[in-house]
């Protein structure tokens, strides 16, 4: 089980923010994200969204960061830890920029992006940004094969409804090969589908963890399976958030667990087919309680889950 740094004050979601994370800053932040690798956590995953309507502030807040951005910043920042997205909205911008963004960060940090893409599920927000939301599906399934074409093709050709580009140059390429990891997030069966096509992962958001296992040989099941899927991320605090960031009261997943009730869980969640956790962040009263809590999570937890 590798371990992902839950990052403070990077939402403000009623189901699991807690209060100190508000005064978290950008420099906090930065100071984090090297503390996280200087103790071994392998992954920092940024959340997005491009614009929140009012009518959802209350359950899934103001505070969000374009993912590419974030992501870059911190893989500047730091030198071995990986960054990822926790999603990113792969129909918000045009493929072409998003297959820049991303080989861009990868190339630069030295092959350190796992991306995780999803189709979106707020719609008011795709309506703010000219998006036809019903259409979300769609084009991510155009997207994705024109990033690939992007990432992979000496001479990138891509014919489709939604983009299409040849006799064109696309440099730099990924360091990754083949590409960077595609992982997709979301629940429903045509996301696992494109989960089976062209991913080396898989981000469950309201998808139960007993149901994992059946979900997993869903995917593996498709007759277009690539034969790649080798990383389930399911945090420890998911099972707190329902659709449209509805609170849920899990006691499982709550933060400030014990030592061997956050061992049991992750052991647990192993056992399903999960590869990728974090530990939920704590109650605590201010950032500097924050490093000691996740120091001990690197010295009590990670030695017992790895």
């Amino acid at each position: 089980m590798k371990l992902g740094f839950a990052m403070p004050h990077m939402v403000r979601l009623k189901a699991m923010t807690q209060p100190w994370e508000a005064a978290v800053t950008g420099a906090d932040q930065t100071r984090l994200a090297k503390w996280a690798e200087k103790l071994g956590y392998e992954m920092i995953a940024i959340p997005e969204h491009h614009i929140i309507p009012r009518s959802h502030v209350e359950l899934s807040g103001p505070h969000y960061f374009h993912a590419y951005s974030a992501m870059g910043y911190i893989a500047g920042a730091t030198e071995t830890i990986r960054v990822n997205s926790c999603i990113a909205i792969l129909p918000a911008q045009h493929p072409i920029v998003t297959a820049k963004a991303l080989s861009t960060i990868d190339w630069l940090s030295s092959g350190r992006v796992t991306i995780t893409f999803a189709v979106g599920w707020l719609e008011e927000e795709f309506d703010l940004l000219g998006i036809p939301f019903h259409q979300r599906g769609a084009m991510a399934e155009e997207y994705t094969q024109a990033i690939i074409a992007l990432w992979t093709q000496e001479n990138p050709e891509f014919e489709g409804k939604y983009v299409s580009f040849r006799d064109v140059a696309f440099e730099p390429k990924p360091v990754q090969q083949p590409h960077i990891p595609i992982w997709f997030g979301g629940d429903a069966d045509a996301v696992l589908g494109r989960v089976a096509r062209y991913a080396d992962g898989w981000w469950p958001f309201l998808t139960k963890p007993e149901t994992l296992p059946e979900r997993i040989d869903f995917i593996r099941s498709r007759p277009d399976y690539n034969g790649r899927l080798r990383d389930i991320y399911y945090g420890m605090s998911t099972s707190r958030v329902g659709e449209g960031h509805a609170v849920i009261d899990d006691p499982k997943a709550r933060p400030g667990q014990t030592r061997q009730e956050i061992i049991d869980r992750l052991g647990w969640l192993e056992d399903l087919g999960v590869t990728w956790s974090s530990v939920p962040i704590p109650a605590v009263r201010h950032i500097q309680e924050y490093y000691d809590y996740t120091q001990w999570v690197a010295e009590e937890i990670m030695p017992a889950v790895r």
